[in-house]
């Protein structure tokens, strides 16, 4: 062994030791008679002293020493005399004897520290580098204690883990595939799986009653802080369970996790329909951390002149208690930011409930301090609130309400990180119309069951078809989803009719799911956790990438191995592929 002890554990009980140290120069300080080197691995720093009195050779060597070079010592362990509280190695240090230099490191493009001074891209391009930090390892290491506390929770809960395949069939549901073409079946390709929906069902038929995996998913579609073209999620299905089995088990697997690996107690989930969740929220992942509800004020804010209201579909509002203080300016920056084409709001209307009981408003000319006074009732304001006003469609002005109501809680204090809100939203649509292709698109996936009460509607009004779905949602993060699945091939049939597939088509894409049912499927649900999503939310990140050893960029790029990138015409012509140039079909 090159070293006898790590640079993160030595102690003043380790005084007077010989011991044998390895890692990589993180600085020096030449004092003249005395040289001082932290030597860093990861497990934490260590000091050296070199000193030029007893080893002159040795000190000579030491000043030498760059930045991430590699090297080995041998030395006597020692108290030092001025401690570095901050520290877990801050009482001692190493009186070198022997210096070996391993490997020398050239200077790195930014340094490898806590706060280092290196952007996001130049460390993508050198993230073997930014690995080396702190705050990258940290993550990394938060996210191994979460896959370990994942599998124990499990195992004990008497689940497999089983793998499934990498390469399979591409289906026109969902995302977009990654495909993979096949040299020894020209023209045939695989896909990459955006999830291992059908194998998992397939090993419920098979008898294996509870399955997980910690899966690698892919998914081709536009990326954002939360997503990725490769992610992987905590895959689980269970046999002869109710949705309220699965909702029990997994509620019991996060409260687990948030106490093994955050030390954080969470309560029950509270249950939320889909329909509640949109009216109230105008999300279906709503963060309740806040209140700050949804009140519609069709009824007491329009047929009073004012055009905008009375041509409006949805008038919705919400209260941010103790505001009524707003300046203009900062009421101006709101309307700026309900705006913003990402937002899409065609403005907003403000009311101020004074501390006097008066009401100012933005159309005060259309409304009487009467007519105030009845918005500011239904909202259940006081004196000092600040009542805010969106209209417009009703799926357009909920969706902008939304981000609205998000940004007052930033602004609020409101969404703190160190409390976790969690929440199962349920009884989602089973269906939900594209304008695009002119048909109807499954919400989760075509494998998911409708609610027995509503299966007679699936004909005549299959938008109204509810979902024996679930999500679970923490802060208004969606961590994971899933549902009840059909295991009877003749509905599993009838649901692919009502999305539009022929009976062939059907039978191409997934013959061998139906052909499975028939022989003895169990009753079965399932569930998909975003693991990523997951470990960024107990690490305190919005981004996932910082969680992930090799991520891409914010284009599906990996700019440290420069990928994707071309390949050789010979390989392509093995496929029975052609290169072809940019902007070309």
């Amino acid at each position: 062994m090159l070293r006898s002890h790590t640079c993160g554990e030595l102690r003043i009980e380790n005084i007077n030791e010989n011991i044998t140290l390895s890692g990589w120069v993180q600085k020096s300080r030449d004092l003249g008679g005395m040289t001082f080197v932290d030597l860093r691995d990861r497990y934490g720093i260590t000091q050296l002293v070199f000193n030029m009195e007893t080893n002159a050779n040795l000190c000579e060597q030491a000043r030498k020493l760059g930045r991430e070079f590699v090297i080995t010592v041998k030395g006597l362990v020692a108290e030092r005399s001025s401690k570095n509280a901050k520290m877990p190695t801050g009482e001692v240090e190493i009186i070198v004897e022997e210096l070996s230099i391993l490997n020398k490191a050239k200077t790195p493009p930014f340094t490898i520290e806590d706060n280092t001074d290196g952007g996001e891209e130049i460390r993508m391009k050198y993230r073997y580098l930014d690995l080396r930090r702190n705050p990258v390892r940290k993550n990394l290491e938060l996210r191994h204690r979460l896959s370990i506390a994942t599998r124990n929770y499990l195992d004990k809960q008497n689940f497999l883990e089983i793998e499934t395949p990498y390469l399979i069939k591409s289906t026109p549901e969902g995302a977009r595939d990654f495909v993979v073409p096949s040299r020894m079946n020209p023209n045939e390709f695989y896909a990459l799986p955006q999830s291992p929906q059908t194998f998992k069902q397939l090993l419920m038929v098979a008898g294996y009653d509870r399955y997980y995996q910690l899966v690698k998913c892919f998914r081709d579609e536009d990326l954002r802080a939360d997503r990725q073209p490769e992610f992987t999620q905590i895959d689980c299905e269970m046999s002869f369970v109710t949705q309220e089995d699965i909702l029990d088990t997994f509620e019991g697997m996060a409260r687990h996790l948030f106490k093994e690996v955050k030390g954080v107690d969470i309560n029950e989930f509270p249950r939320m329909d889909y329909a509640d969740a949109m009216k109230y929220y105008g999300s279906d992942k709503p963060d309740i951390r806040f209140e700050m509800k949804f009140v519609e004020l069709n009824d007491v804010a329009q047929n009073k002149g004012f055009k905008v209201f009375d041509d409006s579909e949805l008038v919705v509002a919400i209260k941010a208690e103790g505001c009524a203080t707003y300046t203009r300016k900062e009421l101006d920056k709101l309307t700026d930011f309900v705006r913003k084409p990402q937002i899409g709001a065609r403005g907003m209307v403000y009311l101020k409930c004074n501390e006097d009981g008066s009401f100012k408003s933005s159309v005060d000319k259309f409304y009487s301090q009467e007519d105030l006074k009845a918005w500011a009732e239904k909202m259940n304001a006081k004196a000092g609130d600040l009542i805010l006003v969106l209209s417009g469609d009703t799926d357009k002005t909920r969706k902008a309400m939304n981000e609205l109501r998000l940004e007052m809680g930033t602004r609020l204090g409101l969404r703190e990180k160190g409390v976790f809100a969690p929440l199962w939203v349920v009884d989602f649509p089973l269906l939900e119309w594209d304008e695009d292709s002119k048909r109807y698109h499954a919400m989760h996936h075509p494998f998911t069951s409708p609610k027995k009460e509503d299966i007679h509607m699936l004909e005549e009004k299959p938008g109204e078809v509810r979902a024996n779905a679930y999500d679970m949602v923490i802060n208004g993060v969606e961590i994971g989803g899933g549902s009840v699945r059909i295991h009877d091939r003749d509905l599993q049939k009838l649901m692919f009719k009502h999305l539009g597939f022929t009976d062939e088509e059907a039978q191409a894409q997934f013959g061998f799911l139906m052909d499975a049912f028939e022989f003895g499927a169990p009753p079965h649900a399932g569930i998909a956790l975003g693991f990523d999503r997951l470990a960024a939310m107990f690490g305190g990140s919005d981004s996932i990438r910082d969680y992930i050893a090799f991520p891409k960029n914010n284009t599906g790029r990996d700019v440290m191995i420069d990928s994707p990138s071309p390949v050789a015409k010979e390989q392509l012509d093995e496929l029975f592929l052609q290169m072809v140039k940019k902007g070309t079909k």
